[in-house]
């Protein structure tokens, strides 16, 4: 069992993982807060845009303040979500404890309907898979979950002990080898590695795409290594899992919602990753000037033609890490990788919404194209009159709320992205 002593004893293990730590920016721009990078990875045409736009939040901002609409929120004060290669060790490893934390301590869910929630890492699963086609709506997909993953963060703080904040994936500084990344390549400091090979699993099925799959990248099979080795899957499968012939136990419910013990399996595949590649993401942002484009983008449609990897970030991101069970859109976040995928999401549309925050802020997309079943396709709601009700996991707050990380929530969201 991986521990956070364990960890600081093995530098055999962490060889190759230490940051280089390089203080920036690299322009002449002095932000607020501090930033470091990790100088084993150039800054990539996505970071250069962020750091760009740093001069236009610090006006948004002080514009804020002059009108007194900041909700007690500076750029002083703000937390700093950082990569996760631009942590120290340490730092890595303080998080994984804190996650092994969530994962030890009881769960608050409701266990006649949730009896397969053990945890309070659980929590999060259960309420995503029961609310999964309202989180993936046009309304929803960015401001529920901005608020989802702060109140993990949360969570992981306030309850684990962790000192810092949650940290994002870029995905291209991985895309081109992912097994072998400071994320995903089973050492101590790392989210886990890949799982054991399985010739049964072929990949995700992507129809409509041409290629129509995402080709596995060779694992499939439980994980091994690293601090989830030994992590028991609960909650899941659904309905909705992309898995097919692989020896996973049905769930005693139909809902999914039983307990349901087994490995964490994972197929860490560079098929997906190149898909939410650095080019992609500076497409996405800067050749959008709506919401609409950005968002149907982000989703990949419709399906972009002459790309081998057609498949859009938020699709590539989530099944980079894809099998068991984050192979299945419902129980996602039962995979630690979620949220790092998540934190790269909200970052993105975080740059976007600064390149013009008065237009964009509160800009919400009035078609969804993702398809999943039953979903509602068009805008039918006032968006000022929808409240997030994250039930047990935290308050309800009014969605427009959800838009704004610096200030919003009454102040508690206050963060930026480095």
């Amino acid at each position: 069992m991986w521990t956070l002593w364990s960890a600081l004893l093995l530098p055999s293990l962490l060889a190759g993982v230490g940051a280089v730590e390089v203080e920036g920016p690299a322009s002449g721009y002095t932000p607020k807060f501090k930033v470091v990078r990790n100088g084993n990875y150039p800054l990539d045409v996505v970071d250069k845009l962020a750091e760009a736009t740093l001069p236009k939040v610090d006006a948004w901002m002080a514009k804020k303040i002059a009108a007194g609409k900041n909700n007690n929120c500076t750029l002083e004060t703000a937390a700093v979500r950082r990569e996760w290669s631009d942590l120290t060790v340490e730092q890595r490893v303080e998080y994984t404890t804190a996650v092994k934390c969530l994962m030890n301590l009881p769960a608050k869910a409701d266990k006649t309907r949730f009896p397969g929630a053990m945890s309070r890492f659980d929590d999060f699963v259960a309420y995503h898979m029961t609310h999964a086609m309202q989180l993936h709506d046009n309304y929803h997909l960015f401001g529920a979950h901005k608020y989802f993953l702060w109140l993990y963060e949360q969570a992981l703080r306030n309850e684990c002990n962790y000192t810092g904040y949650q940290p994002y994936e870029n995905y291209d500084r991985y895309a081109q080898d992912p097994i072998h990344s400071p994320l995903w390549n089973g050492n101590a400091s790392s989210l886990g590695g890949n799982g054991e090979p399985d010739p049964k699993y072929k990949g995700v099925p992507q129809a409509g795409r041409n290629p129509n799959i995402i080709k596995t990248g060779g694992g499939g099979g439980c994980v091994t290594s690293g601090p989830f080795s030994d992590m028991v899957v609960s909650l899941g499968p659904t309905s909705m899992s992309t898995v097919s012939g692989l020896n996973i136990t049905k769930n005693p419910r139909t809902d999914g919602t039983g307990a349901n013990p087994r490995c964490l399996r994972r197929d860490i595949n560079r098929n997906a990753a190149m898909g939410a590649t650095a080019d992609r993401a500076f497409s996405l942002i800067n050749n959008n000037k709506n919401i609409d484009g950005f968002y149907n983008q982000l989703l990949g449609s419709p399906p972009p033609k002459n790309d081998s990897y057609p498949w859009g970030i938020h699709t590539a991101g989530h099944y980079i890490h894809a099998v068991d069970p984050g192979g299945d859109p419902n129980t996602s976040p039962g995979d630690p990788g979620f949220y790092f995928h998540h934190g790269a999401l909200d970052r993105l549309w975080w740059v976007w919404q600064m390149q013009d925050p008065d237009a964009r802020l509160n800009a919400i997309p009035g078609v969804s194209e993702m398809n999943m079943p039953g979903m509602n396709h068009k805008r039918v709601t006032d968006p000022s009159t929808i409240i997030v009700d994250m039930e047990w996991l935290g308050p309800p707050i009014k969605l427009m709320e959800t838009h704004d990380p610096l200030g919003g929530n009454g102040g508690a969201f206050c963060y930026v992205y480095v």
